[in-house]
C-alpha cells in the first residue's frame, strides 16, 4: 500500500490506535486496566466465538438431523473421516465464500471511494477478500474429494486420482464444485489486479456467482418441484452471503470514521437480505418438508424450526440496531456497532452450521418413500392433463426467480411514479400502464399453466418464446424505466459515494451497452435466438437443466428488450439514429423472423427429440404436428407486434420532423426580431449561390495556363 494510503487509514484511525501502542505505559498494571478497557479489545475473541459457535450448531444439527448415525449394514462406509471432515470443510466452504462476498460488496459499494478507486480501507477489504477466495478454492477443491469418498463410500486412502477426476468433469455435483473453485480462483486474482470501484463492482458479482453452483445440485435439485426448490434456495444463498458478509466486512473497518454512514447504508440493504432469506426460506422448507405436520414429526423439521429460532433472534437484533446502535453511532459511540455485530455473527454462525447440518439431513420428502416418477424427476412435477382454457391459466405453476422480478418491478417502479409526484412532477399514465402490463404478461408466461404445457408441448413453448421476446420487450420499452430511475433516484449526501443511480449512470454509458446496443449486434443478438436456438441441439439441453431453462427464459425478454430499445426507446444510453435508418432494421427483422418460421414449417426434422420424445404426452398429436403448430405460430405471431413498433417508429418520425420544423421556426423568429440571419436563411442563401455559380459563364482556360 503507498504511503498515501497509510496516511488516509492514520487519519481515519480517531482511535489513534497506533499512538497508543507506541507510548510506554507508567506500569504493567495500568496498560493491562487501559487494554481491558478499551472497546475491541482482544479482537481475536469475536472470531473464535464466531467458529465455535457455528461449528457446535453444526455438531449438534448433524447428530439431531441423523447425519452420523451409524453406515446402513450391506452398504459401503466412507470411514470417520469423510463423515466428519465433510461437513466442517462445508461449512469452512461456505465461512470463507460469504467473507470474500461481504468484504467485495463492501468495498464496491458501502464504503466511499476515492475517485474512480475504491477508498483505503476498500484496498485492505479486496486484499483481505483475494485471501478469503485463495482458502475458499482450497475448500472446494478438498470438498471435492471428501463427495467422491461418501458417494461411493470408498475411505480417502482408497480413491484413485482417475475416480475423482471423472466425478469432478462428468457427475453435476463434480462439476459445481469444480465451477466454483474455478470462479473462486477468478475472484482471488482480481481482486489483486486492481483498485478501481468497477474491479471491486465486478469481484463482487463474480463472488456471487460462485456461492450458486453447488445450490442447485442438493436437496433443491432433488426435490419435486424445480421452480420453488431450486430458485428459492438460490436466492437464499445470495440474500444470507450480502447478510452476513456485509455485516462481517464492517466489524473489519470498525475503528474508521466511516463506519457510521457504511453501516446506515448496510442496515436498509440488511432489511432486504432478511426479507428475502425469511421468504426464500420458507417457500423452500415447504417443498422439502412436504406437509406441515413434517415440521414437528421429523428430525428435519426441528432444525428447520433451529433456523426459524435463528432468524427471529436475527431479525430482533436487526431492528435493535437500527433503533438503538446507528443513533449511538451517530453520538460518537461506535463501540456499540462491534458488540451487538460480535453477537449476531455468533447467531449467525449458528445459521449457517444448522444450514450444512440440513444439506447433509435425509429429507421428510424422501424419507415418505414417494413412487418414483420419470416425468416428474424430469419436469419438477407429473404430467398435465390436456389443455384447456382453465388448465393454461388456472394451473400456475410459480417460479421463485420470475415471480421476485415481477415483484420488484412492479413495487421499485410504482415507487418512483410516488416519489415523483411528491415531488410535484408529473409522470405519464400511459408509461406506468405500460410496464405494468409488460410485467404482469411476463409473470402469466412464466408462472401460469402455459408455462406447464411449454415444458411438454414444443407449440407452447414457442407462444411462450413469441410472448416473452416480442410482446413483453415492446411493453417494457414503452414504460421507459431507465429515464424513471433517473429523475426518482436520490443522490447520496456523500459524494464519494456511488449511490443506484450513479452505477446506473456508469452502466447506461459503458462500452459494453453501446455495444449491445449497436443496430448490427442488437439485431444478430434477436435473430441468434431463432436459429441458433432450434437448429440445433441447444434447446434440448437447455430444457434439461433448471438453470438452463431460465437462463433461456431470461434470454428472450433480453435479447428483445435491446432490439426495441434500440428501435422505439425513449430512454437514455441506447444509439440515437435517423429514424429512416430505425425502419429499415425493423424490417429487417420483420423479414428474419418470417424467413425462420417458414424454414420452421418446411422442415421434417424434430427439434430436440431427445427431450421432447422423453416427457411427450400420451394426448398430445404426433411430435411433428405439434412441431409444425409451433411453426404456424412463429411465423404468425410476428405480425401484429411488427406493426405496432412500425407505428410507433412512424409516429416518432412524424414528432421528430415537427420538433425540428419548431425549432427552426423559432430560430426564424429571433433573426427576424434581431435582425440577423437564422441557420434557415443562411442555407437557402447557400443554395441560391451554388444555383447561380452553376448557371454562369464558364471561363475556358488554356492548356498553357494551368
Amino acid at each position: 500500500m503507498s504511503d498515501t494510503d497509510s496516511r488516509q487509514l492514520a487519519s481515519d484511525d480517531p482511535d489513534n490506535t497506533r499512538a497508543t501502542f507506541e507510548a510506554p505505559a507508567t506500569s504493567v498494571g495500568q496498560s493491562r486496566n487501559a487494554h481491558r478497557a478499551t472497546p475491541g479489545a482482544y479482537p481475536w475473541l469475536g472470531p473464535a466465538a464466531v467458529g465455535a459457535g457455528g461449528l457446535a450448531l453444526l455438531l449438534l444439527g448433524l447428530r439431531v438431523g441423523g447425519a452420523l448415525t451409524a453406515a446402513i449394514p450391506g452398504l459401503p462406509d466412507a470411514g470417520p473421516a469423510t463423515t466428519w471432515a465433510l461437513p466442517v470443510i462445508r461449512l469452512l466452504s461456505n465461512g470463507l465464500g460469504t467473507l470474500t462476498v461481504g468484504m467485495a460488496v463492501a468495498a464496491a459499494f458501502l464504503l466511499p471511494g476515492d475517485g474512480r478507486s475504491v477508498s483505503p480501507h476498500g484496498y485492505l477489504l479486496l486484499r483481505r477478500a483475494s485471501l478469503a477466495a485463495l482458502g475458499w478454492t482450497i475448500a472446494a477443491l478438498t470438498l471435492t474429494v471428501l463427495t467422491v469418498s461418501d458417494l461411493l463410500g470408498q475411505p480417502l486412502g482408497t480413491l484413485k486420482p482417475a475416480t475423482v477426476v471423472s466425478f469432478a468433469t462428468t457427475i453435476p455435483q463434480g462439476q459445481s464444485l469444480m465451477l466454483q473453485a474455478g470462479l473462486a480462483l477468478t475472484v482471488a486474482l482480481l481482486a489483486r489486479v486492481g483498485v478501481s470501484r468497477g474491479l471491486a463492482a465486478t469481484v463482487s458479482i463474480l463472488a456471487l456467482v460462485a456461492v450458486l453452483p453447488p445450490a442447485f445440485t442438493g436437496h433443491a435439485a432433488g426435490a419435486g418441484n424445480h421452480q420453488v426448490a431450486v430458485t428459492s434456495l438460490a436466492l437464499h444463498v445470495l440474500a444470507a452471503a450480502v447478510w452476513v458478509g456485509g455485516l462481517v466486512a464492517l466489524l473489519m473497518v470498525r475503528r474508521s470514521r466511516l463506519l457510521v454512514e457504511a453501516a446506515a447504508r448496510y442496515s436498509r440493504l440488511a432489511l432486504g437480505c432478511f426479507v428475502a432469506v425469511t421468504v426464500s426460506g420458507l417457500a423452500n422448507a415447504a417443498v422439502r418438508l412436504g406437509t406441515i405436520d413434517q415440521l414437528c414429526q421429523s428430525r428435519y423439521g426441528w432444525l428447520i424450526l433451529g433456523k426459524v429460532a435463528a432468524l427471529l433472534i436475527l431479525g430482533a437484533l436487526g431492528a435493535v440496531h437500527r433503533s438503538r446502535t446507528l443513533p449511538a453511532m451517530r453520538t460518537g459511540r461506535r463501540w456499540a456497532f462491534g458488540r451487538l455485530a460480535t453477537g449476531e455473527l455468533i447467531v449467525f454462525a449458528a445459521t449457517v452450521g444448522l444450514a450444512v447440518a440440513l444439506s447433509r439431513s435425509p429429507t421428510p420428502v424422501a424419507e415418505a418413500g414417494i413412487d418414483f416418477d420419470p416425468i416428474t424427476e424430469l419436469l419438477g412435477f407429473p404430467m398435465p392433463a390436456a389443455p384447456s382454457a382453465g388448465r393454461l391459466l388456472g394451473q400456475p405453476l410459480p417460479d421463485m426467480f420470475f415471480l421476485t422480478l415481477c415483484v420488484l418491478g412492479i413495487g421499485g417502479y410504482l415507487a418512483g411514479v410516488r416519489r415523483m409526484h411528491v415531488a410535484g412532477h408529473g409522470w405519464p399514465v400511459a408509461r406506468t400502464a405500460s410496464w405494468l402490463g409488460g410485467i404482469l404478461l411476463l409473470a402469466a408466461a412464466t408462472d401460469l399453466g402455459v408455462a406447464r404445457y411449454a415444458y411438454v408441448l414444443f407449440s407452447a413453448h414457442m407462444a411462450q418464446h413469441m410472448v416473452l421476446s416480442m410482446l413483453v420487450p415492446i411493453l417494457l420499452v414503452g414504460g421507459a424505466p431507465v429515464t424513471l430511475a433517473l429523475r426518482a433516484l436520490r443522490r447520496p449526501a456523500d459524494p464519494r459515494v456511488r449511490g443506484a443511480r450513479e452505477w446506473l449512470l456508469i452502466l447506461i454509458h459503458s462500452r459494453v451497452t453501446r455495444v449491445l446496443t449497436h443496430p448490427l449486434v442488437a439485431l444478430g443478438i434477436y435473430t441468434a435466438s431463432l436459429f441458433g436456438l432450434y437448429f440445433s441441439n441447444l434447446l434440448g439441453v437447455l430444457m434439461r437443466s433448471h438453470l438452463g431453462h431460465l437462463a433461456m427464459l431470461a434470454h428472450f425478454v433480453v435479447a428483445g428488450y435491446l432490439l426495441f430499445w434500440m428501435l422505439i426507446g425513449v430512454d437514455p444510453g441506447s444509439r440515437r439514429l435517423p429514424h429512416p435508418l430505425l425502419v429499415i432494421i425493423h424490417l429487417a427483422s420483420m423479414m428474419a423472423h418470417g424467413f425462420f418460421g417458414l424454414i420452421l414449417m418446411q422442415t421434417t426434422t424434430l427439434i430436440a427429440p431427445d427431450w421432447y420424445v422423453a416427457v411427450h404426452p400420451a394426448w398430445a398429436s404426433s411430435l411433428l404436428t405439434d412441431q409444425k403448430l409451433g411453426a404456424g405460430i412463429a411465423w404468425a405471431f410476428g405480425e401484429l407486434p411488427a406493426v405496432v413498433v412500425m407505428i410507433v417508429l412512424i409516429r416518432q418520425w412524424i414528432r421528430a420532423d415537427q420538433r425540428e420544423q419548431a425549432r427552426l421556426d423559432r430560430a426564424a423568429d429571433r433573426a427576424d426580431a434581431t435582425g440577423g440571419e437564422d441557420d434557415l436563411a443562411r442555407y437557402n442563401a447557400f443554395l441560391s449561390a451554388a444555383g447561380q455559380a452553376d448557371s454562369g459563364p464558364r471561363r475556358t482556360t488554356r492548356p498553357d495556363q494551368r
